[in-house]
């Protein structure tokens, strides 16, 4: 397995030997083991040494590839110098939002610790990443790739791929993250990026005019007639990005955990936080290397012209190197172009993916809406003296103990269940007011973008159904363009300047879950809020507290006592007895099959 995995699963004759150890499977779900190491490390992606953060001495991190169902057992150790989270944009962790990564759910990891998440991957297929979730950390990396494979019994819903290949995309500052924290705080606009990233790497000198000497770049190494699966997140801070690669058409077939509607692009624009994989084949006469490129959308100066990524692929028969001008953009200002190929995303209904049944069983167009929630946005404002940004006047402060361990250990007014449906008729301020979900409800969300730069919403815990999307003020008239069919669902969707997005969610997984921006500065600023899902019956399935929880806030002298007894510095992800065990059990295995 990459990234140091260690997947078991044992024949029955072995359950008298191991039958009580609970890491492996006994025809059950198998378990992944990884151990991961987050650091500064030095790295030159636009041709100077600067500090990045990597994971295993990787940048960008390991990728955790794993199939439904799996139990993933991460352990974590945060060598940086400040505390650390990782979250994982688009795992549902069902009914575990204790494995989330983010301040409403977790104690951070303190500099010199480490922590084991554990969960499972329930229920799920498709490609995702995870991320430093804290302090600004995305800018400086510490960003990977999750593939969930479907299970053999669930075939593809297209013809196995010759490869798969994962690209990451994102815009890059040679600032540090805490340099660039700093001007967000104080308003300080970042400005142009100095450049577009793929896959850590700068670009391709395609034209010295504009690329300077000494900057790697990557490349992707195919042969001729097959067929890769590229799967393509956009990671970076603030940047939506055109993909496209020169000469190829892109297939899509999945975004986010949903299989889609199969679909010819020339180029797609991709938003921060979001994932899509297409089919690429590789049909082309290979005179010469292609272009693989990442520019940037909706902005209007010049300056932009540099910050562009670039890639190559590289066919085994190519007779030269590329050349020439890059592939063509849409029109960068165009925000219509790009919503109506949003709008053009389809759910493929007849496809299986987690689970045998189609996709499009769950007829979602048929569930009445309970509760409606118009969150509208707004651009950064002075909020008690501090640039702030608002969901419906509301700066999201957090508290010093996370929401989950506040409602863990029943501590009153941390938190208050009162997040407005609307704007309210009142000034903007700082609060932790947290949005009160019902169980099994059907949640219509409308994002109205008061902001002029393109927003990503991401929901953790959930993927939602994208009905509509349209230009100006959402009313109730608005319903009536909702897509009520084959809207695609998934967990990161982009809401436009001036413009709304719709999303229609059920309410299904209990837990604390966050609902947030994913551009990185207004996310910073308080552009978040946490939505509280509560099970009303008993549900023995629902983890309990985690063993090795950390403490902070008020609950801080309740970590003496856990450091002493899980001694997180040294902390094994299996205990001593354990790994015991696991040798007796490699042993006896070895010896029944050289017998």
């Amino acid at each position: 397995m990459p990234g140091g995995a260690l997947c078991c699963c044992v024949p029955f004759f072995f359950f008298l030997l191991v039958g009580w150890f609970p890491n492996f499977c006994l025809g059950g779900d198998p378990y992944a083991f990884f151990e991961w190491t987050v650091s500064y490390i030095t790295a030159s992606p636009l041709g100077s040494k600067q500090q990045v953060i990597g994971i295993n001495g990787q940048f960008p991190g390991p990728i955790l590839n794993v199939t439904t169902n799996w139990n993933v057992d991460i352990n974590v150790k945060n060598d940086l110098d400040e505390p650390l989270l990782l979250t994982w944009n688009g795992l549902q962790h069902r009914k575990n939002s204790w494995q989330d990564g983010v301040s409403g759910t977790n104690c951070p990891i303190p500099a010199g610790w480490n922590w084991t998440y554990q969960f499972q991957v329930k229920d799920q297929i498709g490609s995702f990443f995870y991320f430093p979730s804290q302090n600004y950390q995305r800018a400086a990396g510490g960003y990977g790739g999750i593939i969930i494979n479907n299970r053999d019994v669930i075939p593809l819903p297209f013809l196995m791929p010759d490869g798969d290949i994962i690209l990451f995309i994102g815009d890059w500052y040679t600032k540090s993250h805490k340099k660039q924290r700093k001007d967000v705080e104080n308003n300080k606009d970042l400005g142009v990026p100095d450049g577009i990233l793929i896959n850590g790497f700068g670009p391709y000198r395609y034209d010295a005019a504009v690329v300077p000497e000494g900057i790697a770049y990557q490349t992707i190494n195919v042969e001729p007639g097959k067929t890769y699966r590229l799967r393509v997140h956009n990671v970076g801070t603030s940047t939506s990005l055109n993909f496209r690669i020169q000469n190829h058409n892109l297939v899509l077939v999945e975004t986010e955990g949903s299989y889609t509607v199969q679909q010819n692009y020339t180029n797609m624009d991709i938003h921060v936080g979001q994932s899509y994989s297409f089919l690429v084949t590789m049909d082309q006469n290979a005179s010469s290397d292609y272009y693989i490129v990442a520019s940037p959308r909706f902005v209007n100066s010049s300056d932009w012209d540099k910050a562009k990524g670039v890639a190559i692929l590289h066919y085994s028969n190519s007779l030269g190197p590329a050349s020439g001008p890059l592939p063509d953009p849409p029109t960068v200002l165009d925000t219509y172009f790009s919503m109506n190929q949003a709008r053009s995303i389809r759910w493929n209904v007849s496809a299986s993916a987690a689970r045998p049944n189609p996709q499009g069983s769950f007829k979602y167009g048929e569930i009445t809406v309970t509760e409606v929630y118009v969150i509208l946005n707004r651009p950064a404002e002075l909020i008690d003296g501090k640039w702030r940004t608002t969901l419906n006047g509301i700066s999201y402060l957090p508290p010093s103990t996370p929401l989950k361990l506040a409602q863990q250990f029943n501590i009153s007014g941390v938190y208050k269940l009162d997040f407005p449906y609307r704007l309210m008729n009142r000034p903007a301020k700082l609060d932790t007011s947290v949005i009160n979900g019902s169980f099994k409800a059907f949640m219509e969300i409308i994002f109205q973008n008061n902001d002029t730069n393109v927003q990503s919403y991401h929901m953790d815990g959930y993927a939602f159904f994208v009905v509509g999307m349209d230009f100006g003020v959402w009313t109730e008239n608005s319903r009536g363009t909702y897509n009520k069919w084959d809207g695609v669902a998934r967990s990161t969707t982009q809401v436009f300047p001036g413009a709304w997005t719709a999303i229609l969610v059920y309410l299904d997984n209990p837990g604390i879950w966050n609902l947030r921006t994913e551009n990185l500065n207004s996310w910073y600023l308080g552009q978040e809020v946490y939505m509280n899902v509560v099970n009303p019956e008993i549900d023995k399935s629902e983890p309990l507290l985690p063993d090795n929880a950390i403490y902070c806030g008020l609950l801080s002298p309740l970590q003496k006592d856990q450091a002493q007894r899980v001694k997180f510095s040294s902390a094994p992800s299996i205990s001593s007895a354990d790994r015991t065990v696991l040798l007796a059990f490699v042993i006896a295995l070895f010896s029944y099959f050289t017998m």
